[in-house]
């Protein structure tokens, strides 16, 4: 069986496995505050041109998701997302756990606009009753998306414009963003993305880590007392040094960009493999999430052979599903999964 249903199927990049395996013994303080995560930190500094950032490692995204807006928000906010968005959908209720209610806005490709988020501002503020109804006070937005989808560096500047005219946090998420910067329709870079939002991160678990996102944090006033927010949140690892050392290896040399790269070239074979053969996409995705249309007697012959993910019914015959590349898919998998397709299809 290949897999292509998930960008976690296997576990780190031999890199990290190698450095891992030569510091194993290494004594080091506890809590992130050894010197592997002082480096990693650094780096990512630099990468992000800002040498004012915060950055602190977490072990997952839902994890860093929860920690984030629950260190942000009053008691009463909620964050807005699209309705597609990780933190509204996929996370079991963590973020409302918090006490944080999410506020979805509608979206068919997983992306939310400016004029958007403008609205339901606008709207709350002028509802008489509107100390009676939770109050918005961040925007979440993912890059990707979870559809595959990319938001341009006009639409985040929009955003961000109107986050910052209306005292609104501005959070992205980052699980994918290798994926996204390296994408050939990409034109934001992630310098760009932290003049942008207030805090971010930068997602190791799906490019390459073993576990591990690396949270940004530009705004002055959310990082006082971070760390506090962490450990509350059950999210302060221990052997926080296994977190630095993947993060610097992975980060250092460009081995997360290279292999997020090849995991986008890959895609687009396969995309261009389904496209070849009259297929549409739900969704257009230049990332390393592809969600082809397809009938549902070539689904159930591809499943003989292939992981794939079921995302949705389009009609009585036709179903969107999910191929999905990732740093460690090989070039050969997808050779022989181009060439069923043509044979399938």
């Amino acid at each position: 069986m290949l897999r292509f249903e998930c960008d976690y199927n296997e576990g780190c990049c031999p890199e990290i496995l190698k450095k891992l395996q030569e510091t194993n013994l290494c004594q080091t303080p506890g809590y992130g505050e050894d010197e592997y995560c002082e480096k990693a930190r650094q780096t990512i500094k630099k990468l992000c041109g800002r040498e004012d950032a915060d950055v602190h490692f977490l072990v997952g995204g839902t994890q860093a998701n929860l920690t984030v807006i629950a260190a942000a928000l009053r008691p009463y906010q909620g964050a807005i997302s699209a309705s597609t968005g990780h933190i509204n959908c996929h996370e079991t209720g963590a973020v409302e756990a918090t006490g944080h209610k999410v506020l979805p806005l509608p979206s068919s490709d997983g992306k939310i606009t400016a004029q958007q988020v403008e609205t339901y501002y606008e709207a709350h503020w002028s509802d008489t009753t509107h100390e009676h109804i939770v109050q918005p006070g961040m925007v979440y937005i993912s890059q990707p998306t979870e559809n595959g989808t990319l938001y341009t560096k006009a639409e985040l500047t929009a955003i961000s414009k109107v986050c910052r005219a209306h005292g609104l946090w501005l959070f992205i998420d980052g699980a994918r963003l290798g994926y996204g910067l390296m994408s050939t329709a990409n034109d934001l870079t992630i310098e760009d993305i932290a003049d942008l939002c207030d805090v971010f991160y930068v997602g190791g678990t799906k490019v390459g880590l073993l576990f591990g996102e690396a949270v940004v944090i530009m705004a002055d006033a959310l990082k006082k007392d971070f760390r506090y927010m962490i450990k509350h949140q059950g999210a302060m690892l221990a052997k926080g040094r296994l977190l630095g050392i993947q993060f610097e290896t992975a980060l250092a040399d460009g081995l997360y960009f290279r292999v997020a790269k090849q995991a986008d070239e890959l895609a687009m074979r396969i995309r261009e493999a389904f496209a070849a053969k009259g297929c549409s996409f739900l969704y257009d995705s230049y990332t390393n999430q592809q969600f082809p249309i397809l009938p549902d007697e070539a689904l159930a012959k591809l499943a003989e052979k292939y992981a794939y993910s079921y995302w949705t019914r389009i009609d009585d015959t036709h179903s969107a599903v999910r191929f999905c590349t990732s740093w460690a898919t090989k070039p050969e998998a997808v050779d022989e999964l181009v060439k069923d397709i043509g044979a399938v299809l």
